[in-house]
């Protein structure tokens, strides 16, 4: 289970606004990371999402030390990272906030097994969004072993 992620972008104030506000969650700094903030939506899992500014990394500390936050100038506009979260919001409150902030917004089919909504946080970052239709759908899918035949062409690497 992921109970949370961090993720960098131009503007983490106004983004965990927005995520909050999808989530129907609270937004708070997070001061480790200057700038930082975390968007809490105090449920059974725990689920958090870390907000940086762009340029931020994480490197590891020296010796036993802890990791530690570097900023670099260096970003590229899109990023491999994504993540799906259900919402408990519709597929039109989403549509609505992502016209209101000029981000694209749309409905997409996974091979069929499930959908989703793209939801691109500044139009670089892309999250998908599971309405609570789209959340059951994908669990259907994601929670039976069985489907992994759909993935794999060998088999699965075996597991101790």
């Amino acid at each position: 289970m992921i109970h949370h992620i961090s993720i960098a972008v131009r503007n983490p104030s106004h983004v965990a606004q927005v995520l909050a506000e999808i989530l129907k969650a609270q937004a708070v700094p997070f001061p480790p990371n200057p700038g930082s903030y975390m968007v809490i939506p105090f449920d059974e899992y725990g689920t958090a999402i870390e907000l940086y500014p762009l340029g931020s990394q994480i490197e590891p500390g020296e010796g036993d030390k802890e990791a530690v936050f570097v900023h670099t100038a260096i970003t590229s506009m899109y990023t491999d990272i994504h993540a799906a979260i259900s919402v408990p919001i519709s597929q039109k409150e989403i549509e609505q906030i992502g016209v209101r902030e000029g981000w694209r917004v749309v409905r997409c089919n996974r091979d069929s097994f499930f959908d989703v909504i793209e939801f691109w946080v500044e139009n670089r970052l892309m999250i998908e969004l599971l309405t609570p239709e789209m959340a059951s759908q994908y669990l259907k899918f994601a929670t039976q072993q069985e489907n992994l035949k759909y993935f794999l062409a060998e088999p699965a690497l075996a597991t101790n």
